[in-house]
């Protein structure tokens, strides 16, 4: 029964994903096409897959159950997401260039914290990441 909920699971992860990756084709078409499209749907379609990846990458970590400081750090991934959802959906908005330079700021610390190891994890196998030897350890 474990593998068929773990299963189910998978497929609601797989389906979650084709939406949101769809929603990006969408944004795309309406590139090509914007008058297919009513006014203001480029926020709506820009904004959209930015806060269900934000959405889905916190159900996959909780679902993961990474330490206290992995699921800190993609809480933070996740809200640098919503703040650049909120920039696109309401761009007129005053804050609109605040939340941009909030999201900015979360990127880039996200970004800052990989390059120097925070948190010191091993490495996550679905993001194909790999063991690499100390350079302590290294013989030379």
């Amino acid at each position: 029964m474990y593998s068929r909920l773990k299963q189910t699971r998978r497929y609601f992860q797989v389906i979650l994903g084709e939406v949101i990756l769809g929603s990006v084709g969408v944004l795309f078409i309406w590139d090509a096409f914007p008058q297919l499209f009513p006014a203001r749907a480029h926020e709506i379609l820009a904004s959209f897959p930015l806060a269900m990846i934000a959405l889905a990458y916190i159900v996959y970590q909780c679902a993961r159950r990474p330490a206290c400081l992995e699921l800190i750090k993609a809480i933070m991934l996740a809200v640098a997401f919503l703040f650049w959802a909120a920039n696109q959906l309401l761009p007129n908005y005053r804050q609109a260039t605040l939340f941009n330079d909030i999201a900015i700021a979360l990127f880039v610390l996200d970004v800052f914290l990989v390059m120097v190891g925070w948190p010191a994890t091993w490495p996550d196998e679905s993001f194909a990441d790999t063991f690499a030897e100390s350079d302590s350890k290294r013989k030379t």
